[in-house]
């Protein structure tokens, strides 16, 4: 912890990115995803969001909203949410590209339907993922090949397996009524950056459940 306030004083363009990540955090991994899958260098600075360090005045220096993730740029810039941060390393990092921009209205129907963030302690959060998944899984029908938006990868994509893990690992939800998103994330999850970047695969993990990636 005593490395989190020093970290506004990077000197630009003199070290790697540092993402600040939490195996607990379903958000965090969509960046980690990202992070693979571009092939990106990086630092990591865990967070114990058991120990609510994330809520820590010295965390708060970084990101006021005391969430994850956070990422600081090689140039000293802060990116506080994981859409906002894939996005970047999609206009910084072109290469093996994203598919941000494959069918855009589409898209971001489908992305506005994988974006959700919930706390694991909100009595509500099953009934929303169950509805989200239902809208979701209609749309899928008619858009999906391989992967959520045809057979590129996309952010969508980065989003939906975090999101399934979130609602079945935390909230017990039922998949067996979304056949298209369980087969994508199943497809997905047959990949390596996919696998690696897995919470139970992650140092800060732990050992009760460390490797257990299904």
């Amino acid at each position: 912890m005593s490395e989190i306030g020093s970290e506004r004083k990077l000197s630009p363009c003199t070290q790697l990115p540092i993402l600040y990540s939490s195996y607990a955090s379903d958000t965090s991994w969509r960046v980690r995803i990202a992070l693979a899958w571009k092939g990106i260098e990086y630092k990591t600075r865990y967070i114990n969001m058991d120990a609510s360090e994330h809520l820590s005045e010295a965390y708060a220096q970084l990101n006021p909203s005391k969430k994850l993730p956070c990422f600081i740029t090689k140039n000293g810039k802060i990116l506080t949410q994981s859409l906002a941060i894939i996005e970047y390393l999609e206009s910084m990092y072109p290469a093996l590209d994203i598919a941000c921009d494959i069918q855009p209205l589409q898209a971001k129907k489908v992305l506005k339907l994988v974006d959700i963030e919930l706390d694991k302690r909100e009595a509500f959060a099953r009934k929303i993922f169950v509805m989200g998944f239902e809208a979701l899984e209609t749309r899928l029908e008619s858009l999906s090949g391989t992967y959520c938006l045809g057979d590129q990868i996309s952010i969508a994509d980065f989003c939906l397996v975090p999101m399934v893990f979130a609602a079945t690992k935390h909230h017990g939800v039922d998949m067996k009524p979304f056949p298209f998103i369980t087969r994508i994330r199943n497809t997905l999850m047959t990949l390596p950056e996919f696998r690696s970047s897995h919470p139970y695969n992650q140092p800060d993990c732990p050992d009760s459940v460390k490797g257990i990636v299904q």
